[in-house]
């Protein structure tokens, strides 16, 4: 047994083999060959043998295994000695130790062959444990740095899934430790970049370099190509713009300023002001402050009408009431899928959530109209002070969606809208209100109309740019205009079939 100095040992280079291997050995850290495998591959070659590398429990990391006496083994890990030699059986065998200091650890690298080892083999095995500690301590450091990466990720990712279900005081803990002050704010803006999905990661950095880490940048977990931006400053819009004038093929889609506890409606905005800068010279748009129905609307008879409505879910624990609201707000506006991608949720919880809130609503989610409805309840309740008190008997009958869309301001909005589509000679807006009434189904709203199914999708299509509104994607936009078909007439009202206080018999409209 031998052991080995510490310190690389010098070689002298004599003739045309050594500085044939030693230049090979060499090509091994260049950044295209730096291999481990290759290296221990190279080495057996060179040696005319058989070379194996294992770590510190004997797992074989590259190479051919090569049988070793155990003990001799456990005395090169524990630092007992650095290298060994070994001669019987018909083989001559060089073990010496690797060290891997990112790890705590050691491994050993083996060396066997049936010819006594000379010099040239020696130095040979020397030089390849000094590369190969160079290679492992690069790919480990390469590995810890892509785990702290993954880590920082999933924690954003955290971070805007607590935001989207409105838990805002958790969202500022978890980022206080990482990113002091990032959510020191009321409301904020969301952005969401749509890029090549291959050039996501690359596309997140630039993100978080625009804006000096002074945002939430998040890789979209339900739609590959996208990444969203949560910013409190207003400077952070400006500088994202400047990459897509950088990037090719990357649009950008803005909120309106909202606050964080409606980071899911911000969310939404962003999402449709995106539809709309694919077809922006720019290629940049925000989300428009258009006027929307319920601005139109007493305020006061809807905060009435939405505390009755979510009234049944007041007697659920808080937790579990935000819980639900929160899941069901995105599931209104999202696919079940990408609602569950964006909660870090199953697909099955959504729905089982939503399906939980039929139930204690009394009502079928699978009705347009009733999706309108509850959609606009649930936006309504982010925004009140406080849930109106439960109510006595004494108190007037409670507001009805009717009523709060028969204002004069409501039914002049929803004319106005609906009435873009009555020059098409298609009569769009006979195929739209079918197709509403048909649940958003092409199939069945054709078979009433007595027309092909693609004729009804083409239809819809074709009202999308004349309403400036996404139609065949569920969300605000559709629910908007199923509000406009309600507040003129041409659908009939959505009906809530819980019972209301002191008539627990009678289904009412909502």
């Amino acid at each position: 047994m031998a052991g080995r100095e510490d310190g690389y040992r010098h070689t002298e280079v004599r003739g045309t083999q050594d500085v044939a291997w030693a230049q090979e050995l060499l090509d091994h850290l260049r950044p295209t060959g730096r291999d481990v495998h290759r290296v221990v591959a190279w080495l057996a070659e060179a040696v005319q043998g058989r070379a194996s590398l294992q770590d510190d429990t004997g797992a074989l990391l590259a190479g051919t295994r090569v049988p070793l006496d155990a003990d001799l083994v456990a005395d090169i890990v524990a630092g007992r000695i650095a290298s060994a030699a070994w001669e019987g059986e018909g083989r001559h065998l060089r073990l010496v130790r690797v060290d891997r200091p990112a790890l705590s650890s050691a491994g050993v690298l083996a060396v066997a062959r049936t010819a006594p080892f000379d010099r040239r083999a020696s130095d040979i095995v020397t030089h390849t444990v000094q590369v190969v500690e160079l290679l492992l301590r690069a790919r480990e450091a390469s590995v810890a740095g892509r785990r702290l990466e993954r880590a920082t990720s999933d924690l954003r990712l955290a971070i805007l899934q607590l935001l989207m279900v409105e838990d805002t005081v958790s969202a500022r803990r978890v980022a206080a430790g990482l990113w002091p002050g990032l959510l020191d704010t009321d409301t904020a803006c969301v952005f969401v970049l749509e890029g090549a999905a291959e050039e996501r990661d690359r596309l997140a950095e630039e993100c978080l370099d625009a804006t000096e880490e002074q945002a939430l940048v998040v890789r979209c977990p339900a739609m590959d190509g996208h990444v969203i931006v949560v910013t409190p400053g207003e400077a952070a819009g400006q500088a994202l713009r400047s990459l897509i004038v950088r990037n090719p093929n990357t649009f950008l889609g803005g909120s309106a300023r909202q606050s964080l506890a409606r980071t899911a409606t911000a969310y939404g905005q962003a999402v449709s002001a995106l539809a709309v800068a694919h077809f922006r010279p720019d290629k940049a748009a925000v989300y428009a402050e258009r006027t929307h129905p319920e601005r139109l609307m007493d305020p006061a008879a809807l905060r009435e009408w939405t505390a009755d409505v979510l009234h049944p879910l007041d007697t659920l624990p808080h937790h579990t009431r935000a819980e639900l609201l929160a899941t069901t707000r995105l599931g209104l506006e999202f696919t079940a899928v990408n609602a569950a991608k964006v909660l870090g949720v199953s697909r099955n919880t959504v729905r089982a959530r939503m399906e939980r809130v039929e139930g204690l609503l009394g009502t079928d989610f699978s009705d347009l109209t009733v999706r309108a409805a509850a959609h606009l309840a649930l936006n309504t309740q982010i925004g009140l002070a406080e849930i109106p008190a439960a109510r006595g008997t004494a108190q007037p009958a409670p507001t009805r969606l009717a009523d709060l869309l028969t204002g004069t301001a409501v039914r002049a909005w929803a004319q106005d809208l609906l009435g873009r589509l009555d020059a098409d000679a298609r009569d769009l807006r006979r195929t739209l209100r079918t197709w509403i009434a048909a649940g958003g189904n092409s199939e069945r709203a054709a078979q009433t109309l007595g027309m092909h199914a693609q004729t009804v999708r083409e239809h819809v299509r074709g009202a999308e740019p004349v309403l400036e509104r996404q139609l065949l994607a569920a969300g605000s936009d559709l629910y908007e205009v199923v509000l406009a078909h309600l507040a003129v007439g041409e659908l009939e009202p959505p009906v809530l079939d819980r019972a209301k206080p002191g008539d627990p018999d009678s289904p009412v409209h909502g």
